[in-house]
């Protein structure tokens, strides 16, 4: 059963965020569907630094206690990974604390994507899910993306039109 929708309050993210974010990140992590051995040795590749804050626009989503419940990340999209035509941000990541799934965290999140991409006059948002994450996704009415390069395409690519 799903939990009502709940509004979160989205601010950019600052440095002093970064080990919250981390948090989230991990407790995202943790229930995917894939072998602890791997989780663990994959998840430092998945957390932020202070460094990506100059390289990607990190937004956080917080409850009404202030705690850090979600995050997403974007940055511009490589022209090559993008349909024909089109320009575009990359979701780089979207994470939604486990306890706070199912809330509306995720899509207010993608909701702030998608925004920045229409607002810098950009086509749309390019996502590269996670398996487990693909059910959302599909939810959100997001587009299947072909792989037309296995070596180079990400195997679950999704789009979304800035204008949907």
């Amino acid at each position: 059963m799903q939990s009502p929708t709940t509004a979160f309050r989205l601010r950019q993210a600052h440095a002093d965020d970064l080990p919250a974010i981390n948090g989230v990140v991990e407790r995202a992590i943790a229930t995917w569907k894939l072998p602890e051995r791997v989780k663990r040795l994959s998840l430092p590749s998945y957390r932020y630094h202070a460094h990506d804050l100059v390289h990607l626009h990190l937004v956080v989503a917080e409850d009404t206690d202030h705690a850090q419940v979600g995050v997403a990340a974007w940055e511009p999209a490589n022209p090559r990974d993008l349909p024909t035509g089109k320009n575009g941000l990359l979701l780089h990541g979207l994470y939604v604390d486990p306890a706070h799934q199912r809330r509306g965290v995720g899509s207010q999140l993608l909701d702030a994507a998608t925004e920045a991409a229409r607002t810098q006059g950009l086509a749309g948002v390019l996502v590269k899910a996670q398996a487990d994450a693909i059910g959302f996704f599909e939810a959100c009415g997001l587009q299947w993306l072909p792989v037309g390069d296995a070596a180079r395409h990400y195997p679950h690519r999704f789009w979304l039109a800035a204008d949907h």
